[in-house]
């Protein structure tokens, strides 16, 4: 029998030795995650063969084609050091998945980027994000990037949206293309520590498009910064919505939304360009809201549960408004809401066929009703203001700076929204 001991020569093995074992079999456990495969596949068997093969630090390359049928991925977690990445081969010419249910589903999963990539015509949704029924638990779906990717032609009728997000926390969507969706672009339900930015979000006919946007159910502590939304369906962007309260994560409390901001973005046509229901503390500040069709926004209270408090405390700032003679009224306001926690500051309109000072619902502070501007369009590109006034350098999304994140798979820290004094 062998025994550790000091020398080799007494027929025992030393300690030392030992301690290397002990080692090495650590050393290789680490191999499993920093060095991890590489799969480069280019038809749809291989690409199933190398995600049931998945660990920290698989990179996965997809081959250009299309792929029939959809990504699904359960209790599946990569490290912030080793990451799983499913990505294109060829940036230039990225793979197009479509299929009848959903172009992919991650539940429970972690530190999963998904980069370069094209979904279409999926009647569920195209991307479905959840934390399968685990509520903000350790083992629920956190630190994922989506980037680079487009869905498109998704539902079309009914609440099938592009990008479904259920209970994720510290999440990335960046330099996404959504055109033609059912329900909403982006359904966030009980999601916190977010960052959509550099989206486009683009209605298109024969889709049902309720809303670009959608943060509800709990959600909080969300930014969407330096988006252009184009018809964007009957809200455009929705800070709450009327979660049934199964659905709220990780629990109800007593708002929809919280901590909210909505920051140099573009927003296009469409009915209605920002909606707060049964929402608090949120910032909309340097966006432009050019041409919408019905009105510019909409406060409302759609739940009557006791719980949560009067949608309010809401921030308009320093945001350029362009409407034309079919909007008649610029904010509607229903009942049961506190319209005047609400703050309207330094935002400069343009209203055709209306007096010079724009009716809101609470009074405005250093607000601009005589700008100087011209709004230049073209087809597919965004809209540029245009004049020597020199208000305009505060204004809408030229005059914001985008917030930048830290690295990525960290942990995303907005800041609360706090409502400046009157």
């Amino acid at each position: 029998m062998l025994r550790p001991c000091a020398f080799l020569n007494h027929g025992c093995i030393p300690m030392r030795f030992f301690s290397v074992i002990i080692f090495l079999f650590w050393f290789a456990g680490l191999g499993e995650a920093f060095g991890a495969p590489t799969f480069s596949v280019s038809s749809f068997a291989e690409l199933k063969a190398a995600l049931r093969e998945v660990q920290p630090g698989t990179v996965i390359e997809i081959a250009p084609g299309l792929y029939q049928g959809g990504i699904y991925l359960r209790n599946v977690h990569g490290t912030a050091e080793a990451p799983i990445v499913l990505r294109a081969a060829d940036p230039e010419n990225p793979p197009v998945f479509e299929g009848p249910g959903e172009g992919v589903k991650l539940s429970s999963c972690s530190y999963i980027k998904l980069s370069r990539l094209v979904f279409q015509g999926y009647r569920q949704n195209g991307i479905n994000i959840a934390d399968d029924g685990l509520r903000d638990k350790r083992e629920a779906s956190h630190h994922i990037i989506l980037e680079h990717l487009r869905i498109r032609d998704i539902g079309p009728a009914g609440n099938h949206d592009a990008l479904k997000m259920s209970g994720v926390n510290h999440f990335v969507v960046r330099d996404c293309v959504f055109e033609g969706w059912g329900g909403s672009a982006i359904d966030l339900v009980g999601c916190r520590h977010g960052l959509i930015e550099r989206c486009r979000i683009l209605g298109a006919e024969g889709y049902r498009t309720a809303n670009g946007i959608q943060i509800k159910g709990g959600s909080r502590h969300i930014l969407v910064q330096s988006s252009f939304f184009r018809d964007a369906g009957w809200r455009a962007v929705h800070i709450g919505g009327q979660t049934g309260l199964e659905f709220f994560r990780p629990s109800v409390e007593d708002f929809e939304a919280r901590d909210i901001s909505i920051a140099g973005n573009t927003f296009v046509g469409g009915d209605v360009h920002i909606a707060w229901i049964t929402a608090q503390d949120s910032l909309v500040q340097r966006n432009l809201f050019y041409l919408p069709e019905k009105r510019v926004g909409h406060i409302a209270q759609e739940s009557t549960d006791p719980r949560f408090a009067p949608c309010g405390k809401g921030v308009f700032a320093d945001n350029l408004v362009v409407t034309d003679e079919g909007v008649t009224t610029l904010f509607n306001v229903g009942p049961g809401t506190a319209p005047e926690t609400f703050v309207f500051r330094g935002n400069a309109w343009i209203h055709a066929g209306a007096g010079s000072e724009p009716l809101l619902p609470v009074a405005e502070t250093r607000g601009i009703y005589d700008l100087d501007v011209k709004i230049a369009t073209g087809e597919g590109a965004l809209p540029v203001a245009r004049g020597t006034d020199e208000r305009l350098k505060n204004l809408g999304p030229w005059s914001y700076t985008p917030w930048e994140p830290p690295d990525d798979f960290s942990d995303l820290i907005l800041p609360p929204v706090v409502l400046p004094e009157r």
